[in-house]
């Protein structure tokens, strides 16, 4: 997985009030501030068991079944409660190598996975950065641009050409000024979104394969320019972690 761990609640311990789905996802707007409900559980689980067979261990649905269960022993919540208005999905994403698997909660990413494929044994299937750049237009290409994703697209622009020069008309130099644009604006239909920044990205980007070290510099540069010091989920930080992470997965040093 490769967003960081959802954060799971301990049983052994009654809450003061409700875990809701800001203590063990990293969501935001109404639904944050909703107790985790027994039937959203539910429908995680049932959609993690359709998609991959079975619950994955430590993954969403098993955090939300944990702490819907405190809920409900507490008697904060009712076993027919849902808070999701728009449900559990998960989409595959295809990518070379494999697919990268997300789990959205009420229209918000909560978790990301790798699936590898098993013939998937060599560098050529490695994830370059501009791969990385497209899958996160492809994941969360309707976020209007923010500093915190310019800082990231550029860190990871960098990385791919070996240059801290920024390139006039490239996809960072693109993206400040999105971001720059978006800050006037008050509604997000008029603002310009991450798909309108990251197209193409992986034919015009030097072919440099996503590396821990990569990913690690591109997570730091997003969140150092986030308002609340993390990185968003499904976003470009979180993209090249999961390229990294596949790239080791599949042997690539």
């Amino acid at each position: 997985m490769s967003q960081e761990e959802p954060r799971r609640p301990r049983e052994g311990q009654e809450p003061r009030g409700p875990i809701k789905y800001d203590d063990v996802f990293n969501v935001s707007g109404g639904l944050a501030s909703k107790a985790v409900a027994p039937q959203d559980a539910a429908m995680m689980q049932s959609a993690e068991t359709a998609a991959f067979g079975s619950t994955q261990p430590g993954g969403q649905a098993e955090v939300m079944r944990s702490a819907a269960r405190i809920n409900e022993r507490a008697g904060l919540v009712s076993r027919g409660d849902a808070a999701a208005d728009q449900g559990v999905t998960i989409t595959g994403t295809e990518i070379p190598a494999g697919r990268i698997i997300t789990e959205s909660l009420d229209g918000q990413v909560v978790g990301q996975y790798v699936q590898v494929a098993a013939e998937a044994t060599t560098q050529q299937g490695a994830i370059t950065v501009g791969q990385a750049l497209e899958a996160t237009m492809q994941t969360i290409g309707d976020k209007p641009v923010e500093l915190s994703d310019a800082a990231a697209i550029r860190e990871a622009e960098m990385r791919a050409t070996g240059s801290n020069i920024l390139t006039q008309g490239g996809y960072a130099a693109s993206a400040q000024s999105a971001a720059a644009y978006n800050t006037g604006m008050i509604g997000d239909e008029d603002k310009i979104k991450l798909r309108d920044v990251l197209a193409g990205a992986s034919a015009a980007l030097p072919a440099k394969v996503v590396t821990r070290q990569d990913a690690e510099a591109v997570v730091n540069a997003e969140r150092r320019n986030s308002p609340q010091l993390t990185t968003h989920p499904g976003g470009v930080a979180e993209s090249m972690e999961t390229a990294a992470t596949l790239n080791e997965n599949i042997n690539i040093k």
